[in-house]
């Protein structure tokens, strides 16, 4: 989990998926404050892509190899990738506050593009920064790609499956962390409406990826 702080002056609305998962939110109209601390919770544009991959072919897995950068075209992001574990409570960390435009690696986990779920995190926005790395997650769309480089020097290219928006509350901890049998990405952010009591964002934004090349 991200702690919290204060925002009195509401923020632009990060962008939402077109797919609910779980509840729907029930104010998805109203505008939403974030106060630069929630991004992405576990519990204990441009243009259409075009050049689409064979998506029944899926290539074999890499070794592993961590990961050094992620990019994302459709929503603008090139950004570093920091290694991450857990906290003490068992949470899974994120990226200091300080350095929110840069995305963490979940490195208890596979790595972007070995068998399984290779799960990426970030936050979507800072009372200091602004907008943060994941701020325009919500707005990918099945075809987008995403590619991360890697530390052996070579990258690796996901395409998007699904977009998604699931309550904190029904995070599904078995879709993101959970094994997979094929090269697979999870990148997470937070989103849906601003509690401004508990200073957080209701909901989690979850895309899910599929290594193509």
């Amino acid at each position: 989990m991200i702690g919290a702080s204060v925002r009195t002056v509401p923020p632009p609305r990060p962008p939402q998926p077109l797919a609910q998962a779980g509840p729907a939110d029930p104010t998805t109209t109203a505008p939403a404050t974030f106060d630069g601390s929630q991004a992405a919770d576990q519990v204990s544009v441009a243009e259409e892509a075009t050049d689409a991959p064979d998506r029944d072919i899926t290539p074999a897995g890499l070794d592993r190899s961590t990961p050094t950068t992620i990019s994302i075209p459709r929503i603008g992001v090139n950004a570093e990738i920091m290694s991450l574990g857990t906290n003490p409570d068992g949470t899974v960390q994120v990226p200091p506050l300080d350095q929110a435009q840069r995305a963490g690696w979940y490195s208890p986990g596979a790595s972007p593009g070995e068998v399984g779920n290779a799960v990426i995190v970030g936050h979507v926005d800072s009372a200091k920064l602004g907008p943060a790395v994941f701020f325009n997650l919500g707005s990918l769309r099945p075809g987008d790609t995403i590619t991360v480089a890697r530390e052996d020097g070579g990258s690796v290219t996901f395409t998007v499956d699904e977009v998604k928006s699931y309550p904190k509350t029904a995070f599904p901890t078995e879709l993101v962390y959970g094994p997979g049998d094929k090269p697979a990405l999870r990148v997470v952010t937070c989103g849906g409406v601003f509690d401004q009591s508990a200073r957080s964002y209701l909901n989690n934004i979850i895309v899910l990826a599929t290594m193509t090349r």
